[in-house]
């Protein structure tokens, strides 16, 4: 009996490992004997696509799908009855890999159904991250047929929005809205569906365009003529506080435009876009687009350079100076037929707002007046800034007393008093 036992545990490992082995092969055989093989074939459908993600390639389909199944249950399987899934749940598009690996899941609408065995298991996935450009709106208006000229085309919106996959969208460079100029020379004011091109004018797949159309117009006419306009800039805005527009001048002056002759004859001058001087305290300078109007087409000349001048708000502020009288003698006396006159300054209005007009005075020069009535001009200086529009009035007569003084009387010569010599009592030798 021990040695019955001792038989059956010696090597027992090994013995344990062949067992699993055998059932293993016993097991692959029963399936490779009873699986049977779907001959179609099963789209994969990608899940939890990232909304900032796009898949560039078209997936595989699922093929030889090897299953076990009950009789009646494989004989009703049909193309519906399996699913085949990858999850993109986890794929970051922003991290730049430009693909990615993921397991294919096939499952049977039959719970009775086991599928066993698939081709592929995993597909290599293009990922591209969605991303938007901003690009201009194109007019591709065609040859012009023959005694026709046509103005620049104008599309509404000019710029618009496409969105894709980034490969896709960096290739986008404008948006083309393609017309046709008739031969009997209509005008073209159309909605126009958009395509998207890259540098060299082909088509660009996979991208959304928006707005998809645009509006276009052209002005079409069988005949025209030109004409050399000046330029009027346009000026909008208000400058800052206590300054004002001086004057506007564009350069070039002239530009040459082209039209129907009815289009053209009206015309002065041909405007700019307005340039702002709002705020401004010094002159703008800013070099913008002309407008023509409609109708009207530009030459070579489309923008000019319009400089603004600014300069401090100017006024007047008429004021009451009291007169002063330089160069006066002493000996003299000075009579004013007036002794005030209005004064008029003109300039700056921060200027003109600084004056005192408690301490402004005018001023008379008197030092070579002579004696009588002067007629003698008004003299005033005005205060930095400032100039004297009119003194009122502007010469002032000064009558001019000379006093002498009176003269000294004349002294008499005075004379010494006579003294009678003393008596001396003679004195007896």
């Amino acid at each position: 009996m021990r040695a019955a036992i001792a038989f059956v545990v010696r090597n027992w490992p090994l013995k344990v490992a062949a067992i699993l082995v055998a059932t293993a092969l016993s097991a692959g055989i029963v399936v490779s004997q009873n699986a049977r093989t779907w001959p179609g074939q099963v789209p994969i459908e990608p899940l939890n696509q990232p909304a900032n993600a796009f898949i560039l390639d078209v997936l595989p389909d699922v093929t030889g799908i090897r299953y076990l199944a009950p009789v009646d249950a494989a004989n009703r399987l049909s193309s519906a009855s399996f699913t085949a899934t990858v999850d993109l749940g986890a794929v970051d598009a922003r991290a730049g890999a430009p693909f990615v690996s993921a397991p294919v899941i096939v499952t049977a609408t039959d719970p009775r159904v086991q599928v066993v065995d698939y081709s592929p298991q995993r597909v290599q996935i293009r990922i591209d991250p969605l991303e938007d450009a901003t690009v201009p709106v194109v007019v591709d208006r065609g040859a012009l047929p023959t005694g026709l000229s046509a103005s620049d085309p104008v599309a509404t919106p000019a710029e618009v929005t496409v969105t894709g996959p980034r490969s896709q969208v960096d290739q986008v460079v404008s948006a083309v809205a393609r017309v046709r100029i008739q031969p009997a020379g209509l005008d073209v004011n159309q909605d126009v569906d958009l395509v998207a091109i890259d540098g060299r004018g082909d088509p660009v797949s996979q991208v959304d365009i928006s707005p998809p159309r645009a509006h276009v117009q052209v002005s079409v006419s069988s005949s025209s003529t030109t004409r050399t306009l000046p330029i009027s800039p346009v000026v909008a805005g208000t400058p800052a506080s206590g300054y004002e527009v001086v004057s506007a001048a564009a350069d070039p002056p002239l530009v040459t435009v082209q039209g129907d002759a009815a289009a053209l004859a009206p015309l002065t001058a041909i405007p700019t876009r307005a340039v702002s001087v709002a705020g401004a305290r010094t002159d703008v300078v800013r070099t913008v687009a002309l407008v023509p109007p409609q109708g009207v087409t530009l030459g070579a000349t489309t923008s000019a350079t319009v400089t603004v001048h600014l300069r401090l708000v100017q006024g007047t502020r008429s004021l009451s100076a009291g007169i002063e009288l330089n160069g006066t003698h002493s000996v003299s006396s000075y009579e004013l037929s007036v002794d005030r006159v209005a004064v008029t300054l003109g300039g700056p209005l921060a200027a003109l707002d600084a004056v005192d007009a408690a301490t402004f005075t005018a001023s008379i020069d008197a030092s070579a007046l002579a004696e009588g009535p002067n007629v003698v001009p008004v003299i005033v200086t005005p205060p930095a800034g400032l100039a004297v529009v009119s003194v009122d009035p502007p010469q002032v007569t000064v009558t001019v007393t000379v006093h002498l003084p009176s003269p000294s009387p004349t002294p008499f010569p005075s004379v010494a008093p006579s003294v009678a010599p003393s008596a001396e009592p003679s004195v007896a030798p």
